[in-house]
């Protein structure tokens, strides 16, 4: 069935799922699925044993799985981390889809989730199609001033050739450059974890599989975010892993 939505915005039961009243349960579950990845479970048992202890629905179960990381892999992510301070005159290559539904999610009011390693992550995940929503232009207008502001050389996209319709946002992206004068290459490969993870140049994603090999990493999404849409509905997830023992009784 063709995607027909026209915005990234929030799914019909989020507003009760994701509610201030849930937020306590959630971070509990959080708090125990990171205790058992640092005890050598497999994230999807581990979460699953976690869902069905809490009774999370599917979509909260998703919530809480986006959100952890191991102690070890928490650390090394720091570690790697950068900030907008040291973007002057560098060149930044971006995780394109990743990067971009978080900022349409944004605009739309959708449901974004701070996770232990301190990045928002939204559950509109693109995978076989991408579909250009009413936030598209606006969020790539946002990334652009403000990585003008910031200074930002050059911008790299990475999109996933795979993905249908993806040609067609390359050349949005590529006419919204042009018109603004900004420095914005679209590359589509078929594997952009890859190119990403192996880059020496900085890079801007929250993909987890991304961060845990690359060399250094913005967390763009949030910088822009936190600068700019102070409204965004972000549900922070990430536990109180430091006084976090083990799970609960």
């Amino acid at each position: 069935m063709p995607d027909t939505r026209s915005h990234r915005g929030p799914a019909p039961e989020d507003a009760r799922l994701f509610a201030r009243p849930m937020w306590p349960r959630l971070r509990q579950a959080s708090r125990d699925l990171c205790w058992l990845l640092d005890h050598g479970y497999a994230l999807a048992s581990a979460a699953e044993l976690v869902g069905n202890r809490y009774t999370l629905t599917t979509r909260q179960r998703q919530a809480v799985t986006r959100c952890v990381c191991s102690a070890a892999a928490r650390q090394r992510r720091h570690e790697h981390e950068t900030t907008t301070d040291e973007l002057r005159e560098q060149e930044l290559w971006l995780d394109g889809f990743n990067v971009l539904t978080t900022l349409e999610a944004a605009l739309a009011g959708g449901l974004l989730l701070r996770g232990c390693d301190g990045c928002l992550r939204d559950l509109a995940s693109v995978y076989a199609r991408h579909h250009e929503v009413q936030e598209t232009v606006p969020a790539l207008e946002l990334l652009g001033t403000s990585l003008h502001a910031w200074g930002v050389r050059r911008c790299q996209w990475w999109l996933d050739r795979p993905v249908s319709n993806t040609g067609r946002l390359r050349r949005r992206m590529l006419d919204l450059a042009a018109t603004h004068g900004w420095d914005w290459p679209v590359e589509l490969v078929f594997n952009p974890d890859k190119v990403l993870a192996e880059a020496t140049t900085l890079i801007a994603t929250s993909d987890s599989a991304i961060l845990d090999r690359c060399q250094r990493w913005i967390n763009l999404t949030h910088a822009v975010i936190s600068r700019a849409l102070p409204q965004a509905w972000i549900v922070d997830l990430a536990p109180d892993v430091a006084t976090a023992p083990g799970p609960s009784p």
